[in-house]
């Protein structure tokens, strides 16, 4: 006879399910970028890590509520990451290396969220 799984076990089947197929995504943006750049910023500019997290979010709850407002939050705070996307390239092709343009990068995209957190709250819009 075979035993239903105990809440904990079942809890951490889930977890794990989530990071395996979080990993071959990421894995596979990776895997697809060294043959074609643009094959792979295709996949990597979907909305997976969204669809995911929006997807984990509702199988653990059940709560649509809070799904809806995740995606609502994320399409709050994604504009600012805009800046690590166009800065970094450019920063590598003015020559800086890639520790250096990765860095400044990520600085500046941390710095425009503050900005725009603190934008956004001036608009009555909660996020951060």
């Amino acid at each position: 006879m075979d035993a239903e799984p105990s809440r904990s076990e079942e809890i951490f089947m889930r977890f794990f399910l989530k990071i395996l197929i979080s990993a071959l995504v990421i894995a596979s943006v990776s895997e697809i970028g060294k043959r074609s750049s643009m094959m792979a910023a295709l996949l990597a500019s979907l909305p997976l890590t969204t669809l995911l997290a929006i997807s984990w979010l509702y199988l653990d709850t059940r709560d649509a509520t809070k799904a809806a407002e995740l995606s609502q939050n994320i399409f709050w705070l994604i504009q600012p990451s805009f800046i690590f996307l166009l800065g970094f390239p450019w920063l590598i092709k003015l020559g800086y290396r890639f520790e250096i343009a990765m860095t400044a990068s990520l600085i500046g995209m941390m710095f425009g969220y503050a900005v725009y957190a603190w934008a956004l709250r001036k608009f009555g819009i909660q996020s951060l």
